[in-house]
């Protein structure tokens, strides 16, 4: 891939809260303070992103179906509790064919019983939980090595 990958990434419900909600869960840093890290990261990597926070499911859906005329040839999400509920959430996903991290602050494996399950995982290129939003960078840092290595 020569051109510079463009990647969107995906906020889901809750996490405009970053910073304030459940800080032993999901940190000390706010929305805002992630998306300037995941910039800075996407700049050493040579990579444009593109962001967007929503607690609305319709909201998120609408903006993925738009990354293909956008240019986008990728996707981080952090679909937040709609992963473990949104057929349609999963439908944009893999309605629009592109490659996709799931990322989780926290690992969601070691917490509520519910939560151990994600619609997505299964269809993701990579999933990421646990490492808290140091997962994003992780998520990045994979999804463009992917981009890169895919033929054509």
């Amino acid at each position: 891939m020569g051109e510079t990958p463009r990647v969107l990434v995906v906020q889901g419900p809750n996490l405009n809260l970053l910073g304030t909600r459940e800080p032993a869960v999901y940190g000390a840093m706010t929305l805002p303070e992630v998306q300037s890290m995941l910039d800075a990261e996407a700049r050493g990597l040579g990579v444009t992103l593109a962001h967007l926070q929503s607690n609305h499911e319709g909201v998120l859906v609408d903006r993925i179906h738009q990354a293909r005329a956008n240019a986008e040839q990728g996707i981080i999400i952090n679909p937040a509790g709609l992963g473990h509920t949104s057929v349609v959430l999963l439908d944009a996903l893999i309605g629009v064919g592109l490659p996709f991290v799931e990322v989780h602050i926290s690992n969601i494996h070691a917490r509520e019983p519910f939560r151990h399950r994600t619609l997505l995982s299964g269809h993701a290129r990579g999933v990421i939980a646990g490492f808290g939003v140091r997962g994003y960078t992780l998520g990045l840092r994979g999804l463009v090595s992917h981009l890169r290595s895919a033929p054509g």
